[in-house]
This record gives C-alpha cells, sequence and structure tokens, in this order.
C-alpha cells in the first residue's frame, strides 16, 4: 500500500526531468511577443528613418524622382503616427496619466521625424525648381516644432530666402 502511494510522487518527480531541454519556447525579452515593437514592422518611427536614409541614398546617387517617393512615404507615415498617439493621448487623458504620458513622448518624436521629412521635401522641391509646393511644408514646419525651434527658424529662414516674406525672425 506504501509503495502506491509512493507512485504518483515519483512520478511527477521523473516525469519532470525529461521535458527539461525539450522546450525551446525560451524567449529573452518579452517585447519581442509584441508585434509592431520589433524595427522591421511598418508602422514604426524606425520605419520612417529608414524611409529618409533611402531618400539620402537616392539623392547621393542622383535619382531625385526616387528619393522624392521615399520622402513622401516617410512623410506620410510620419503623419499617420503623429496623429494616432494625438488620438491616443486624448482619448486615456484623466483615465491613466501613465498613457498620455508615453503619447505625449512618442509623438513628439513622430513631429521631429515629421519635421525632418519635410525639410528634406521642402529642399528637394525648391532645388526642382517648385518652390510653391516647398512653402507649405515650411509653414507645417513651423506649425508644428514652433517659430523658436531649430527647425522653425531654418523653415522660416527658407521662407524668406524664397521671398514667400520679408520681415526676418531674430528670434
Amino acid at each position: 500500500m506504501k509503495f502506491l502511494k509512493l507512485i504518483p510522487i515519483l512520478f511527477i518527480f521523473f516525469g519532470n526531468l525529461p521535458y527539461n531541454k525539450v522546450v525551446h519556447a525560451e524567449i529573452k525579452s518579452p517585447k519581442d511577443y509584441k508585434v509592431l515593437s520589433n524595427s522591421s514592422k511598418k508602422l514604426s518611427i524606425s520605419n520612417v528613418e529608414y524611409f529618409i536614409k533611402q531618400g539620402d541614398e537616392y539623392i547621393k546617387n542622383g535619382d531625385i524622382d526616387k528619393a522624392k517617393d521615399f520622402y513622401l512615404d516617410a512623410r506620410k507615415l510620419a503623419k499617420q503616427l503623429a496623429s494616432f498617439y494625438s488620438d491616443l493621448n486624448s482619448s486615456f487623458k484623466g483615465i491613466d496619466a501613465r498613457i498620455p504620458n508615453e503619447m505625449q513622448s512618442k509623438g513628439k518624436q513622430a513631429l521631429q521625424i515629421l519635421a525632418e521629412s519635410n525639410e528634406r521635401l521642402a529642399t528637394l522641391y525648391i532645388k526642382s525648381e517648385q518652390p510653391e509646393v516647398a512653402v507649405p511644408l515650411l509653414v507645417e514646419n513651423i506649425r508644428i516644432m514652433s517659430p523658436n525651434s531649430r527647425e522653425g527658424k531654418e523653415a522660416y529662414e527658407k521662407l524668406v530666402e524664397l521671398g514667400f516674406v520679408d520681415t526676418k525672425y531674430n528670434g
């Protein structure tokens, strides 16, 4: 009778041993389970940076049309990200303060990269003798980054150089 009571204990003890090295589902970082946390995914700031780098490469190679396409893709994705982060920020205000704080931080990154893509596009349009297409991009940079930021000052300076505005900004 005592032997029968030991059988479940033996199964528990010896039953676990064969499984020690059979399971290979270990993951080093829990973030790897999150589909969009990887930098290779399409809906990320790193992908916007990739589009900008590709555009820069095409500029170096002299292919302005392909560079413009990559800059436009970067701009479109950055605007989408900024909009999504803004929507989440406003949705969670007053409910959980951590989420709006995170969304505000990510939104700032998205706006920063949007300003960068706008700047590159505007420069490309100016060099292509299409300043009328560059002006809205420069104005958008001033609006989203503020006139006192580096990006805002550079955008306003370009507007002065283009003759769109006359008064120089001393800020």
